[in-house]
């Protein structure tokens, strides 16, 4: 983004020590107050969270965004698959949402496209027949077909190595 940023900091810390009542002995035996240094990797949590979201512009990676994969129901008929989907990923530790608006599907996509989620899943008919998913992956104007198996490890194979 062409900034430089300061996000660590260390204050010393002249007041609190006295407040506490925190002393110590120094080398000539006399009682003193001690400075307290108080150190912040990311400034706040909030900070960095903040940082993320700006350097993401949104688009956090699969692994890090709070909702990975948004469920879109063509209609009323497909809300318990799609239900029932959305607990088969969440077993597997997937954070899913589902859209059960009366909406169209087109302003659901919209919608998911401006949310900023990685993967939409549009279930309709020939989904609930079949064992494959109509997988729409962020930036791509594209639905593809893929099995429910490959699209779990995708979604696994995003998260980083520790």
């Amino acid at each position: 983004m062409g900034r430089s940023w300061q996000v660590a900091t260390m204050q010393l810390d002249f007041q609190m020590p006295g407040r506490f009542n925190c002393e110590y002995i120094a080398a000539d035996g006399k009682a003193k107050i001690p400075v307290m240094i108080h150190a912040a990797v990311f400034g706040s949590f909030e900070r960095m969270i903040g940082m993320l979201t700006e350097h993401y512009a949104g688009a956090f990676p699969t692994w890090l965004a709070p909702i990975q994969i948004k469920i879109l129901p063509v209609g009323e008929g497909h809300i318990d698959f799609a239900k029932k989907l959305a607990d088969q990923f969440s077993q597997e530790d997937i954070r899913v949402e589902i859209d059960d608006s009366s909406e169209t599907v087109g302003n659901k996509t919209r919608k998911a496209v401006n949310e900023k989620i990685p993967y939409i899943l549009v279930v309709g008919d020939k989904e609930m027949q079949s064992t494959k998913l109509a997988v729409r992956e962020r930036g791509s104007r594209d639905t593809k077909e893929m099995e429910y198996n490959d699209f779990i490890n995708l979604i696994k194979d995003s998260k980083p190595k520790i």
